[in-house]
This record gives structure tokens, C-alpha cells and sequence, in this order.
């Protein structure tokens, strides 16, 4: 459902938020950068920057972790808060929520997975209803991706 409420926050509760969604996709990022942050895929909602009001954002932490991305995490218990576009472009300010954060992810559907062929063998979701990209295929559908360094 569009604009339906969810709230979330880190593992300790410093930080908390509420989230307007505009849909109930979510989507898999196999790139190595959102492994190693996650240490598995990162599995994120895409919600606006300006649907998102925190508390506790004294306790975020931030980092640049590519030329057209930063990613956040809580300051005292390292649950990582979202992956955040910061290059000029359409897609320029949103969030990715990692779900697992969310109070209730319930009612969500898996829609899109993303460097898929850089995805360990080791791990596979169910089900073939979904958009499935390798790197070469981001790049070229969201040329914000393209050249840039990191994933």
C-alpha cells in the first residue's frame, strides 16, 4: 500500500524512525560493497529521503562509501540504518531501508534483485516473479551506477 506508516530502529533503540512508504516492493543487492556491509545481501525498501523522520539522529554515523553513495549505521550498536544515492539524478536522495530494521516487515514483496552475478552460490531466494540484473544491466538502467566507483 502506498503511503503506509512503518516504523523501525537499530538494535540498541537509539535511533528510531518512521517511514511513509510509496509501495510494498522491496528489492536484493548482491554487489560486493552491500555484502560486506551487511555481511549477506542487502535486502532494502526504497523510500524518499523526506518520507523518513528520525530520533536519535545525534547517534547515526555516515559514510561516503562510493562516489554516488553514503551509508548509515547506529553510532553505539553498528545496525546499519540505510544506503543513501547521493549523486545528481533521479534517483538522487533516496533511501534504501534495510528491512530486518523494520518493526514489522510483514506484507513486503521481493521484486527486484540486483548483481545477481556477483551473488555467492552459497545463498539463493525462492520464487521467479522478480527483475533480475547483473552489474552490466544496473549500469546500463541507471547510468548513475555507471563508471562510478564501488558497486
Amino acid at each position: 500500500m502506498a503511503n503506509e506508516e512503518r516504523t523501525g530502529g537499530c538494535l540498541c533503540g537509539a535511533v528510531r524512525f518512521k517511514a511513509r512508504l510509496t509501495g510494498t516492493n522491496f528489492g536484493v543487492c548482491h554487489c560486493a560493497m552491500c555484502r560486506k556491509w551487511t555481511g549477506s545481501a542487502l535486502l532494502g525498501v526504497t523510500v524518499p529521503v523526506d518520507n523518513v523522520a528520525w530520533t536519535g539522529e545525534d547517534h547515526i554515523a555516515r559514510r561516503q562509501t562510493s562516489t554516488w553513495a553514503e551509508r548509515a549505521w547506529c553510532r553505539d550498536c553498528g545496525s546499519g540504518l540505510f544506503f543513501r544515492i547521493t549523486r545528481p539524478g533521479p534517483l538522487c536522495g533516496t533511501l534504501e531501508l534495510p528491512i530486518g530494521i523494520l518493526d514489522d516487515a510483514d506484507g513486503l514483496t521481493l521484486t527486484n534483485e540486483i548483481y545477481i552475478d556477483e551473488k555467492p552460490d552459497s545463498y539463493a531466494f525462492a520464487g521467479e516473479e522478480r527483475n533480475i540484473l547483473t552489474r552490466a544491466e544496473c549500469h546500463a538502467r541507471f547510468p548513475v551506477l555507471a563508471g562510478a566507483d564501488g558497486p
